[in-house]
């Protein structure tokens, strides 16, 4: 169970957050709330109060970023992206919670003595979903969706991206801190401070030594985002002039030897992939090798769905590789398995929440299947309509940074905009294996977003004031433009 402390961080981290919107600029606050919380609040600890979703590290640190923006910086943050493909998929990913609690509205009886109608004996339930939890569950979506829209309009810029990766190497040095120390002594970090231990301890262990996790869900969730600084330390590197370029040179080794000792095929496997490439390759070849790994990760659940995935082929080639690696790998394969068949009586909107997309003992209730892909999960929970508005608004983000690029000169892209799209494009590769789509997730496909409108929408995030000589700028329509004295 957490302790005070946990408690307390989940409550100080609104003044905190606030704080920063006082005293630092305003993109800088909102990567210090997102990233910060993401790395240094309780996982698990959250405050469940009725009728509204669960108040834990990711839903407190997007509110404190939309409350800052729009109370202390005074700064407006639109809900709505351009396009109008993306404002459907936007509609449909907070609209889809309606059918799904219409449709869910049946409880999920276990019984201590099975087949004794009309006489039911149960030992527990879970209960169907109700009209008032329908504003829990709309709520929560718009909830996920604010690190998205706050980046598009304030981390959109080839300055912003600058700031986003160089965040992530500071964050990632020093997240390596407490790492070192777990691979020396165990992943206690979490017990130390928060009381508790936030996952099973048997899957902290691998060859012989011990995977950090810190304050992260998983010592998975860490393997990525020090894959995410490694890289953003390499594309740093390569616009810096001396002395930076050493430095950002130095620090990308150094977080890869980290990324190493994290233990994680798949984040080293994008380590060793994309390196090379953020190095070497052009923007837009960058740009164009996320989407298509993206495409990937869209394709691969419907393939998925219709069992035409060579999955024994894939269990020998890994096997090859690690015995130990296969056998996780075809565990999570026969969970999916059954998981896709759970899915498949509610194929369209879902099973909701309450963990009524999970495989149970009918006597017990006990829990018989974990799923482990973020996709399963979605799909389960939102069926095909919520799985495909979500993965839809984070491909369809690459796909217009794709066309904004297309015609543009290779030097007058923004030269970090490309190792974002690839963070992104790896973690949505990564969202087939493990559940790691987290609020920096949404941030960063929200920043390639923007970044992309401003090239196919000039003056779309125009200034509505701006003080220039005295005088205050009116945002309006080119030949419509207007001045008016700046009243005391």
């Amino acid at each position: 169970m957490p302790n005070a402390i946990a408690t307390m961080m989940l409550l100080v981290w609104p003044v905190a957050a606030l704080v920063f919107f006082q005293r630092l600029p305003l993109h800088r606050a909102i990567l210090l709330c997102l990233i910060g919380g993401y790395l240094l609040l309780p996982p698990v600890a959250a405050f469940d109060l009725p009728l509204v979703p669960d108040l834990d590290k990711f839903s407190i640190s997007s509110l404190m970023a939309l409350a800052g923006c729009v109370f202390v910086a005074k700064q407006p943050v639109p809900m709505m992206p351009r396009s109008w493909v993306l404002r459907v998929l936007t509609a449909v990913f907070v609209l889809s919670a309606v059918p799904t609690v219409l449709t869910n509205s049946d409880r999920i009886v276990f019984e201590a003595v099975p087949h004794s109608a009309p006489i039911v004996f149960f030992h527990s339930e879970l209960p169907g979903l109700r009209l008032r939890d329908l504003a829990s569950v709309i709520s929560s979506q718009i909830i996920v969706l604010i690190p998205f829209f706050i980046a598009r309009r304030y981390l959109s810029t080839p300055e912003a991206h600058r700031e986003i990766l160089l965040a992530f190497v500071i964050a990632g040095l020093i997240y390596t801190v407490p790492s070192l120390i777990e691979i020396r002594f165990s992943p206690q970090m979490n017990v130390w401070i928060y009381g508790f231990f936030q996952h099973d301890f048997a899957q902290m262990v691998r060859q012989g030594g011990y995977r950090p996790i810190v304050f992260l869900p998983h010592a998975l969730w860490l393997a990525l985002f020090m894959f995410s600084a490694m890289v953003a330390a390499v594309a740093l590197a390569r616009t810096a002039t001396n002395p930076n370029k050493v430095r950002f040179t130095f620090a990308a080794v150094y977080l890869f030897g980290m990324l190493v000792l994290c233990k994680s095929m798949a984040s080293l496997a994008y380590g060793l992939a994309f390196t090379p490439v953020i190095a070497l390759a052009s923007h837009r070849f960058q740009v164009r090798l996320a989407l298509i790994i993206a495409l990937i990760g869209c394709i691969y659940p419907m393939l998925r769905n219709a069992h035409v995935i060579p999955l024994d082929t894939i269990l020998a080639q890994v096997e090859a590789i690690s015995p130990e690696r296969a056998q996780s790998l075809g565990y999570r394969f026969d969970n999916e398995e059954i998981l896709l068949e759970r899915a498949a009586e509610k194929p369209m909107f879902g099973w909701g929440g309450w963990g009524r997309n999970l495989i149970r003992d009918g006597e017990t209730g006990r829990i018989l299947s974990i799923p482990d892909g973020h996709w399963i999960i979605a799909f389960g929970s939102f069926g095909w309509v919520g799985y495909l508005a979500e993965m839809g608004l984070l491909t369809g983000a690459l796909a217009l940074l794709y066309l904004a690029l297309r015609k543009m000169p290779e030097r007058e892209i923004s030269p970090t905009v490309s190792c974002i799209a690839l963070i992104l494009g790896a973690t949505l590769m990564d969202m087939l294996l493990n559940d790691t789509l987290v609020p920096v997730t949404w941030m960063c496909a929200g920043a390639l977003l923007g970044y992309a409108e401003r090239q196919l929408y000039p003056g779309l995030f125009a200034p509505r004031k701006a003080l220039f000589d005295g005088r205050q700028e009116i945002d309006t329509p080119p030949r419509q433009k207007r001045l008016r004295p700046v009243m005391d």
